[in-house]
């Protein structure tokens, strides 16, 4: 007896599933930096070659000058900015302008965002009102207020007056009341952009927790800070940082209403570097002020953040 033998030949062995897996993710990553590319390279040419030529010069004797020639100092610019003591000031001139106005920000437009999500009659009009100072150019915002807070007949001494208040204070040219008056200019500047977010915040929590709350006998004040509060909180972490960035980095608006006069009093750090920069043409020394901030910033950042995150860790233990 004899057993039959199968001739076929046999069928070819499947390509590994592994190459053709490899090859796909190579094909997407391609296709992934093809897609990037475009808005990558702006970002490189615009952005972070300025920020590695700033770090570069930081630690040089650079000036503003036609034939540009200047050596590595190493870290002389930081041992000079050690004792500038015009520079420091202006630092802690900047942190009040920056958390005064983050704060009264936060508080002002957290206000006016409940307002807008009450259901108010015509209310897509208000909506849209609330974000005409995020429309307005910086350079614009300043003029219009120079011209309220104008001691010769502004419209704000007009109004003290017509009340029987003192209608002659100078607001941008007296030491007691620039930096105030340049901070509620920042804080109605501001505003728009954080009431929106911190709207579209409050539309996300379910209406239902606020309903059972209220059946709770809760009231206005305690569904707050027991419902609507703990649900922004990620939001106002987020927006909270963002406006201490912004409001640090800004110069517009604080060099056309005072050119951080009178005497100093609304010196921020950037108008204080923007004018050893470009008119003392210290380009070295004005990039180790610019190196210092960035550094202070981040750290005063992760501070706030590190403070926050613990917060929100401890309450979801409880």
């Amino acid at each position: 007896m004899t057993l039959a033998t199968d001739t076929r030949a046999p069928a070819p062995a499947p390509a590994p599933r592994k190459r053709r897996k490899g090859t796909m993710a190579r094909s997407r990553r391609r296709e992934a930096i093809a897609l990037v590319m475009p808005s990558l390279i702006p970002i490189l040419v615009l952005s972070v070659a300025p920020l590695v030529m700033g770090l570069a010069l930081a630690f040089t004797d650079a000036r503003l000058v036609r034939n540009p020639d200047y050596d590595f100092t190493g870290i002389d610019n930081f041992t000079k900015l050690a004792g500038n003591s015009f520079f420091w000031d202006s630092l802690r001139i900047g942190l009040i302008w920056t958390v005064g106005v983050t704060v009264l920000q936060l508080a002002a437009s957290m206000g006016l965002a409940l307002l807008l999500n009450s259901g108010l009659k015509l209310q897509g009009l208000t909506r849209v009102l609330a974000l005409i100072p995020w429309a307005m150019p910086p350079v614009v915002v300043a003029i219009m207020w120079q011209m309220i807070y104008s001691a010769n007949g502004g419209p704000l001494n007009a109004f003290l007056g017509s009340v029987g208040l003192p209608d002659d204070t100078n607001w941008l040219g007296d030491f007691s009341t620039a930096l105030p008056a340049v901070i509620v200019v920042g804080v109605w500047v501001g505003m728009p952009q954080t009431t929106v977010t911190l709207l579209a915040g409050l539309q996300q929590i379910p209406q239902d927790l606020h309903e059972a709350a209220a059946v709770d006998g809760a009231g206005a004040w305690r569904r707050f800070t027991a419902v609507t509060w703990p649900s922004l909180r990620p939001i106002v972490t987020s927006i909270t940082s963002l406006n201490f960035i912004w409001n640090f980095n800004s110069f517009s608006l604080v060099y056309v209403l005072t050119e951080g006069g009178p005497g100093g009093k609304t010196m921020v750090p950037v108008l204080f570097i923007y004018l050893e920069a470009f008119k003392n043409r210290n380009i070295g020394y004005a990039a180790a002020m610019g190196l210092v901030l960035v550094i202070i910033v981040v750290l005063l950042l992760a501070v706030y953040l590190r403070s926050q995150f613990r917060d929100d860790r401890a309450e979801r233990g409880r």
